[in-house]
């Protein structure tokens, strides 16, 4: 099982992660991954942290289609995969209509079709076969009318074939990026419940197909406190980060065999009551989606991440050298 470092959004009152960075590529960890929301861009830390770096992989987990032209993040990406020689794992993602339709001012609808289209162009413009086109309603190329012609990218990439990954919560948008992608990241993933959830939909996927789960780890000796940790995070996430009436977040924790309580806690945070939201999150599911308590503990439950289909854990939490080396011996103990 490979190892990442999900350090999530840049927040501008934090402290500079190069040295985290550093640490996990000494360490031996194989990738390093960035976030974006409505506030910092998952590009530029990346690019910062490579300019640092030498060996380690450089993963958006995700970008946000709706917050680019396809050909804006295909010419992101080319140039940082050259400026990092080949080290970019790009991971994109539709997000969710109340970023994309409240901060974004784009429409939400038809998320496959637009992820489909938005795919193709950025690999005819790394592929440069010819000039661009696309016949597509969401990203027309080029735009109907007299003044556009299509265009073929100026600077030759350095791999024609960027790694795609999906990030994807909904059966049929797994489906997607087993069909066309090289890896899936799923946020929320419960490993003794992946082959129920999304067995048919990764059916069909590639042999090397990279399922690169995210994993919040909390190393510590009180375990109720640790547990509380994660419920924070799922209280946020399931009561606020999506509209009332669509919450793919909460559409996740309901298919995990919590939808009773993943709709009671999303009214109770919608009715300003977080602290009751809080404590309506069961402990076994907090439990379930992340790796906390002692090391033996996560070492026990690690067993079960390692019997899922799951093939890279992107830890998040740790900053320290200590507790990236106490993870990574864990995770591979040879």
């Amino acid at each position: 099982m490979k190892l990442g470092l999900n350090l999530g959004y840049w927040q501008r009152n934090a402290d500079d992660a190069t040295a985290t960075v550093l640490a996990a590529e000494r360490l031996g960890y194989d990738s390093v991954w960035t976030a974006e929301a409505y506030g910092s861009d998952a590009f530029t830390p990346l690019a910062w942290y490579g300019a640092r770096t030498s060996r380690i992989k450089l993963g958006t987990s995700v970008a946000q289609i709706s917050a680019r032209t396809p050909v804006a993040t295909a010419m992101t990406a080319m140039t940082l995969d050259h400026l990092t020689g080949g080290r970019l794992l790009l991971g994109i993602g539709a997000s969710g209509p109340q970023v994309v339709e409240g901060w974004y001012g784009r429409p939400f609808a038809q998320p496959l079709a637009r992820t489909r289209e938005y795919v193709d162009i950025m690999r005819q413009v790394w592929r440069r076969e010819s000039p661009v086109t696309n016949p597509g309603p969401h990203y027309p190329l080029p735009l109907p009318g007299d003044l556009g012609k299509p265009l073929k990218l100026i600077t030759h990439p350095l791999r024609p074939e960027i790694p795609l990954y999906l990030g994807a919560e909904g059966p049929k948008n797994v489906a997607l990026a087993a069909e066309l992608a090289q890896g899936w990241l799923p946020l929320f993933a419960f490993p003794s419940k992946i082959e129920e959830m999304y067995g048919d939909a990764l059916s069909a996927r590639p042999e090397g197909f990279d399922i690169a789960a995210m994993v919040m780890v909390i190393i510590s000796d009180d375990v109720r406190s640790a547990l509380d940790g994660v419920k924070m995070m799922l209280t946020l996430y399931i009561g606020g980060m999506g509209a009332k009436h669509r919450n793919f977040h909460a559409d996740i924790i309901g298919r995990m065999g919590y939808a009773e309580a993943a709709g009671h806690i999303q009214a109770l945070y919608l009715a300003g009551r977080k602290d009751e939201a809080f404590n309506a999150i069961p402990d076994e599911l907090a439990d379930g989606i992340s790796l906390v308590g002692p090391p033996g503990r996560i070492k026990e439950r690690l067993e079960l991440w390692h019997k899922s289909p799951v093939t890279s854990l992107l830890i998040m939490g740790p900053r320290d050298e200590d507790s990236l080396r106490t993870i990574r011996d864990l995770v591979q103990p040879d």
